[in-house]
């Protein structure tokens, strides 16, 4: 009985060389380069056998999962109605699943090949083009990743009807600061959105620690939750997600919101469905009563390495 027959769950460089009829130094370059699936335990690399094989499919032509599409990052209320329209529509056939989490667990998330995609945004979207290439080459994975413009989002502060008057006129950005006994809820670390508040208050010179953190929310809609359940008064989000629970809004600027995604991955049905999905009449027709979206650079590739 040959090795390869009775190759156990975890390979070392010898077994996975030769269970890939490839040499050993090409299984170190691709570990360097982070393509294969693999773990270093002991100063020793381990390769799980199920991961490899899964890894190989996805290597082969258009990728062979085309029956599974399993999204995470950043939240936004438009897309998550339109994967739940693309999931009902593929019933039992496919699995098309969305999971919010922040931009960098979402790419920490891609890396490891727990995911397809990533949902990204990560600053002004002036700077997107500069920004989200520059985020994702801290990733050793980024050589099989595009970026993908899915649409462009007015980000801003979320508030309570009575949180954003000052007197009879809408309260600006400073006065809003300037309340401290406003209770924010506060978005975590490694969070487009948190950054883009950062940001924002640092025109100011203000650091978010500085504000009355009344709760941490860990995605965009749990955010104005917070908000609409009175947990808080005032939380960092787009207009989308104010609109979706009936709160007021204070604009700050735009963002560019994109998916990042493997080359492989952008040619599955699954994936090419979801952006018929997203430019739709139907999806048009929603982003008009969720307000605060553009989607006049739909598509376009914003980064491919090399």
């Amino acid at each position: 009985m040959s090795v390869l027959s009775e190759s156990p769950r975890f390979l070392s460089v010898k077994q996975v060389a030769e269970y890939l009829n490839l040499h050993e130094k090409k299984i170190y370059a691709l570990v360097g380069e982070g393509k294969i699936p693999g773990t270093k335990v002991t100063g020793k690399w381990l390769f799980p056998k199920e991961l490899v094989d899964k890894w190989m499919l996805e290597s082969s032509h258009g990728g062979l999962l085309t029956d599974r599409l399993i999204i995470a990052g950043s939240d936004d209320p438009l897309l998550h109605r339109m994967i739940l329209r693309l999931s009902d529509r593929m019933r039992s056939r496919a699995l098309v699943s969305f999971t919010p989490m922040v931009t960098r667990l979402g790419l920490e998330m891609l890396q490891n090949h727990r995911v397809d995609a990533c949902c990204v945004h990560w600053g002004r979207i002036e700077e997107s083009h500069l920004r989200h290439p520059a985020l994702i080459r801290q990733f050793p994975q980024r050589t099989q990743w595009i970026i993908i413009r899915a649409f462009s989002r007015e980000q801003g502060l979320i508030l309570r009807p009575s949180a954003s008057a000052a007197g009879t006129a809408p309260a600006s950005l400073q006065d809003l600061i300037d309340n401290r006994e406003l209770r924010w809820a506060m978005r975590q670390d490694g969070s487009g959105t948190q950054r883009f508040l950062r940001e924002t208050l640092g025109h100011g010179t203000i650091d978010p620690a500085a504000l009355n953190a009344a709760c941490i929310a860990h995605s965009e809609r749990e955010a104005a939750a917070q908000v609409a359940m009175n947990r808080a008064d005032i939380a960092p989000g787009t207009r989308a997600s104010a609109r979706e629970f009936n709160l007021d809004f204070l604009s700050t600027g735009w963002e560019a919101f994109d998916l990042v995604l493997d080359r492989t991955v952008y040619f599955r049905r699954l994936f090419q469905e979801l952006m018929e999905q997203i430019q739709s009449g139907e999806s048009r027709q929603e982003a008009d009563r969720l307000q605060g979206y553009d989607f006049s650079q739909f598509g376009h590739m914003i980064w491919s390495h090399g």
